[in-house]
């Protein structure tokens, strides 16, 4: 698990948002930043990534991933299965550490270096130190609310911010 961020990702029907807080924290203790921007839009923002683990790590698999959308013309599912395959069998790439979230409107993916390409059976994935918090909140806000996609992703996470001491209450909200 990687202390220092939440991201959340929420599918419902053909509409997908991604939510990540903002705080970066260096070691067990020390928060250093509070607005991070971990999550993002690739491909002529037909696709919202966000990232949880260490930054460097996580900018160079965002800059793969992009790389791979652009070989398979947007394909998400493809683009995320040969990011899998470079990710765990390249050498220096297989030593990074982060998860990446990606979503368009066809899908929604959870992506780690162990070649997992995992696309959630009930639409919402989470990731980093404040994902289990996110999870339980969006699950419980899409089975009980007509909310769109963006609005239980960001409420969601607000409410893992006020659980996790890891995860904080400046929250991106991108949405297709």
């Amino acid at each position: 698990m990687f202390h220092a961020t939440t991201i959340l990702g929420v599918k419902k029907g053909d509409r997908v948002a991604v939510a990540g807080d903002g705080q970066v924290t260096f070691g067990d203790s020390t928060i250093i930043k509070h607005g991070a921007r971990k999550v993002r839009r690739l491909y002529n923002d037909q696709v919202i990534t966000g990232f949880a683990g260490s930054a460097a790590d996580s900018l160079t698999l965002c800059e793969k991933f992009e790389g791979k959308l652009e070989s398979y013309q947007g394909n998400l599912m493809r683009a995320a299965v040969e990011l899998a395959k470079d990710w765990r069998t390249d050498r220096v790439l297989r030593k990074l550490e982060a998860l990446l979230i990606a979503a368009n409107s066809d899908g929604l993916l959870m992506i780690s270096g162990t070649g997992e390409v995992i696309e959630p059976d009930d639409g919402i994935a989470a990731v980093g130190s404040g994902g289990p918090y996110a999870l339980a909140a969006a699950r419980a806000l899409m089975r009980n609310t007509d909310l769109p996609p963006g609005k239980i992703a960001g409420d969601a996470l607000k409410i893992a911010s006020e659980i996790c001491v890891y995860t904080n209450d400046h929250i991106i909200v991108e949405e297709l």
